[in-house]
């Protein structure tokens, strides 16, 4: 009896049928295209990416807003503008890092993108940090005030606990006191799945 041999599958051929060698049901040769791998988890991690700078950028806009660089109706932040922006300018360069990898399939901007997400959870951490004690610590009072009028001598001063508190101000806090804390919690979710996804990608897991 005359035997067939089953037919090779040529790397890069498309995928390839054949009756096997004692006439049972055919089976399939198919070659992975290598720049198909990770394609799904690598828009899952854009997607992630993307959503965690919104987040970013919404507390950026917060802390814009609330901040006070005389430092006369708040308490100054405990957070520095050269983190922040650091932090900023590194997630955003990554973003774009990452989309070049999506469209070229290098994976020297793969290993890019990884680095630079380190570096951006780990600006991220340290304000988390700062951001902490400002977050466990009560309102402070606002500083005692001079007054002045009849009844009153000039330059009589009373402590901020006995003085009559004036509008909006008796109350102190750094800009980083307004954070919804849902959103700080979300952000940081976001940073670590985003990581844990650019990773897998970058190591061929996941493909589609």
């Amino acid at each position: 009896m005359n035997r067939r041999a089953p037919a090779t599958v040529k790397e890069g051929s498309v995928p390839v049928t054949s009756l096997s060698a004692f006439g049972g049901p055919p089976w399939r040769g198919h070659v992975v295209d290598p720049g198909q791998k990770g394609t799904s988890v690598g828009f899952a991690a854009l997607i992630t990416w993307f959503a965690g700078v919104l987040a970013g950028l919404y507390m950026l806009t917060v802390w814009l807003i609330e901040n006070d660089v005389t430092g006369q109706h708040s308490a100054p932040s405990q957070l520095r503008v050269p983190v922040i922006f650091g932090h900023l300018t590194l997630a955003i360069t990554g973003l774009g890092v990452w989309v070049a990898y999506l469209v070229l399939d290098r994976d020297t901007l793969a290993w890019v993108s990884v680095g630079m997400l380190t570096a951006i959870i780990l600006l991220g951490l340290t304000m988390f940090a700062r951001w902490l004690p400002v977050y466990r610590e009560p309102a402070l009072p606002a500083a005692p005030a001079v007054l002045t009028g009849p009844g009153w001598p000039a330059g009589t001063a009373l402590p901020a606990e006995e003085m009559p508190p004036p509008a909006g101000q008796f109350y102190t806090a750094p800009a980083e006191s307004h954070f919804p804390v849902a959103v700080i919690a979300a952000h940081g979710l976001l940073a670590g799945v985003t990581l844990v996804l650019v990773v897998l990608t970058t190591l061929g897991v996941g493909g589609s």
